[in-house]
C-alpha cells in the first residue's frame, strides 16, 4: 500500500507500507522483493525484471550461495586450523562487500556530474581509496582481475565528469574528498602499469589533471615543491605531502611506460619531495615552514586529532610513509644500520600518544599502529633493508594478535576491506609495498599452501614446506621448479601461473638478503 509522506522540508514523497493480510497463518511467510536503482523508479523496475523476475525464494538463496562461493573460492588455502580458515574467509567476505555496483542492469548510471549516463562497463561506487590503495586494490588485481577494467573505467569516467579529478573517497556518485592525497591516482596508475587500461594515454592525462589542481594544498605543492605548514590552514601538511609524493611517483612510472620523458621527470621530482620533510637531526618526518625551517615545538609521540601535522597518527608512524622509494628513505637515515635501529625502536616504544589522540590509532605494537592504514607496509621495510626475518617475526605476531574469530576480531576500523586485505595478502605470502607496479614482497605464509585462480584457467600457488608456528622463516625458494633467490616476485610472473615453493625453517637464513635479491 502506497502512503504519502513529507520530509522535513515539506516535500511530498511516497513510501510503501506493508500490511499483513488478516488471514495470514501464525508463523506463515510473506513474500516481498525490492529493487534499487541510481537512476530512478523506471530503472529499479527494469532491474527487478532483469535480476529477480520470479518469486522462487529458494532459488534466490541458492543463487546467492553459488555466487558467493564462486567468488570466495578464487583463493584456496590448505590448513587444518578451522579458526584460521574462518578468519581468512571472513576477511575475504569483508573485502568483497565493496566497491558496490552503482548502475542499472543495462549500464545506465548517475555520474559524478549528477547527470544520467549509459556505459559499456559496470560502474562502481564506495571507494575508500586512502585505505584501499595500500592492499585491497593490489589484492583485487591478483584474485579478481576480471573486475579491474570496470574499476579503471569507473575512475576515468568520474574524472571526466568531474572536471578532471580522479576519485578520492567516492560515494554514490559524489566526491567526499575524505582523507589526504590522491589515492585514485595511485590505483589507476597501478591498473595502467598492470595492463588493465585500454587507453594508457587517457589515464595518464587524467592523472596529470588531478595532480595539477590548485585545491587540497596542491597549489602550495606546485609553488614550493612541498607543503609549508605556515601557508596551509588545514594542518596535516606532512601527511598530505607524503601522500602526494607517492601518488606523483606513480604518475612518473606511468609516464615512463608511455614514453613521456617530460612528465616522468616532473612527477619523479615531485615524488622525491618527501625528503624535504625529513629532519636528519631527529630522524623524523616533520612539518616545514615556507622558509625551510622545521616546526617547533616538536613531539614525535603527539597524535592530537585537532591540530596535527599528521593524519590519524604521529611522527613515529608517518616517518615510514615512503612506500614508493624505501631505499631512498634508507639513504636519508645515512645507513641501513641506522635505518634498522630506528625501525626496531618503532615496535618497542611504549609511550602515551597525548591528549585528544585520534581513536583510529589502535592495534599498537610499541608505536606501530596496525589498526590504521598508514603503517600497513612498515613491517615489510625490513626486507628492503636485507633483514626479511624481522618481517617474518612481526607478521606472525600480527596474524596472532590482531585478527581473531570473534565479533571484535579486528584491531581497528575495517575501512571498506583494507584491514582484511592486509591479512589476506600477507597470510598467502605476497604483499605489494610499492603502491604502483606490482612488486610483491614474499613474507611469511601462514598456510601450507594458498592458490589463486587466474582468469586464463591457470592458477598461482604459494607452497610453504614444513610451515608451522615455529618454522616462520624462508630458507630457500623455487619458482616453477627452478631456484629463486629474490625476496619479491613481480605481478606478471604471478599472473603467468605456476608455483612458488618456499622451504620454511625455525631460524633466520641468508635467503633474499643479497643486495641483488632485495626488492
Amino acid at each position: 500500500e502506497a502512503i504519502s509522506m513529507k520530509d522535513a522540508e515539506g516535500e511530498a514523497g511516497k513510501a510503501i507500507k506493508l500490511i499483513e493480510p488478516e488471514n495470514a497463518d501464525e508463523g506463515g511467510s510473506i513474500m516481498v522483493k525490492v529493487a534499487l536503482s541510481p537512476t530512478g523508479v523506471d530503472g529499479a523496475k527494469a532491474n527487478m525484471e532483469a535480476e529477480l523476475a520470479g518469486w522462487d525464494f529458494a532459488e534466490v538463496v541458492n543463487k546467492a550461495d553459488k555466487a558467493w562461493n564462486e567468488q570466495l573460492s578464487r583463493v584456496a588455502i590448505d590448513t587444518d586450523d578451522e579458526e584460521l580458515r574462518t578468519i581468512f574467509y571472513t576477511a575475504l567476505y569483508h573485502l568483497l562487500t565493496a566497491p558496490s555496483v552503482y548502475c542499472d542492469a543495462n549500464g545506465d548510471y548517475c555520474g559524478a556530474d549528477h547527470q544520467m549516463h549509459s556505459g559499456d562497463f559496470t560502474n562502481y561506487t564506495t571507494f575508500s581509496l586512502w585505505d584501499t590503495y595500500r592492499a585491497a586494490h593490489p589484492f583485487f588485481t591478483l584474485a579478481y582481475p576480471d573486475k579491474q577494467r570496470d574499476f579503471a573505467e569507473t575512475f576515468m569516467h568520474i574524472a571526466e565528469e568531474n572536471g578532471g579529478t580522479l576519485p578520492v573517497w567516492h560515494l554514490m556518485g559524489c566526491e567526499t574528498f575524505c582523507m589526504t592525497g590522491n589515492p585514485g591516482v595511485v590505483v589507476l596508475a597501478d591498473l595502467t602499469l598492470k595492463g588493465f587500461v585500454e587507453d594508457p594515454a587517457r589515464a595518464l592525462d587524467l592523472m596529470k589533471q588531478s595532480a595539477m589542481k590548485d585545491n587540497r594544498s596542491l597549489d602550495l605543492l606546485k609553488e614550493y615543491g612541498y607543503i609549508p605548514w605556515d601557508k596551509d590552514s588545514n594542518n596535516e601538511t606532512v601527511a598530505k605531502g607524503l601522500e602526494y609524493a607517492l601518488s606523483d611517483d606513480a604518475i612518473a612510472r606511468v609516464a615512463e611506460m608511455a614514453g613521456d620523458e617530460e612528465g616522468q621527470e616532473y612527477f619523479h621530482k615531485r615524488g622525491q619531495s618527501y625528503a624535504t620533510y625529513f629532519d636528519k637531526a631527529t630522524g623524523f618526518m616533520r612539518a616545514v615552514d615556507s622558509k625551510g625551517v622545521f616546526r617547533e615545538p616538536f613531539d614525535p609521540f603527539d597524535a592530537s586529532h585537532r591540530v596535527n601535522d599528521y593524519t590519524e597518527g604521529n611522527a613515529w608512524q608517518y616517518t615510514w610513509l615512503v612506500p614508493h622509494d624505501p631505499h631512498g628513505l634508507i639513504e636519508l637515515f645515512g645507513s641501513e644500520e641506522l635505518f634498522v635501529t630506528k625501525l626496531d625502536s618503532l615496535f618497542v616504544l611504549d609511550h602515551e600518544l597525548g591528549e585528544d589522540a585520534s581513536p583510529d590509532i589502535s592495534g599498537l605494537i610499541g608505536q606501530y599502529a596496525h589498526g590504521n592504514e598508514p603503517g600497513h607496509h612498515i613491517v615489510y621495510l625490513y626486507t628492503y633493508a636485507g633483514q626479511p626475518w624481522k618481517t617474518a617475526e612481526l607478521l606472525r605476531r600480527i596474524y596472532k594478535e590482531m585478527y581473531r574469530n570473534a565479533p571484535d576480531g579486528l584491531c581497528g576500523n575495517e575501512d571498506v576491506g583494507q584491514m582484511s586485505a592486509w591479512y589476506l595478502s600477507s597470510t598467502i605470502g605476497l604483499y605489494q609495498v610499492e603502491p604502483a607496479g606490482g612488486k610483491f614482497i614474499i613474507g611469511s605464509p601462514l598456510f601450507r599452501e594458498a592458490s589463486i585462480k587466474l582468469d586464463n584457467g591457470k592458477k598461482f600457488t604459494v607452497k610453504a614446506v614444513n610451515n608451522s608456528n615455529e618454522n616462520i622463516y624462508v630458507q630457500s625458494a623455487t619458482l616453477n621448479g627452478k631456484p629463486y633467490t629474490k625476496s619479491y616476485i613481480n605481478y606478471k610472473d604471478i599472473m603467468a601461473g605456476g608455483k612458488l615453493e618456499l622451504q620454511m625453517g625455525n631460524k633466520p637464513s641468508a635467503w633474499g638478503t643479497a643486495k641483488e635479491d632485495r626488492p
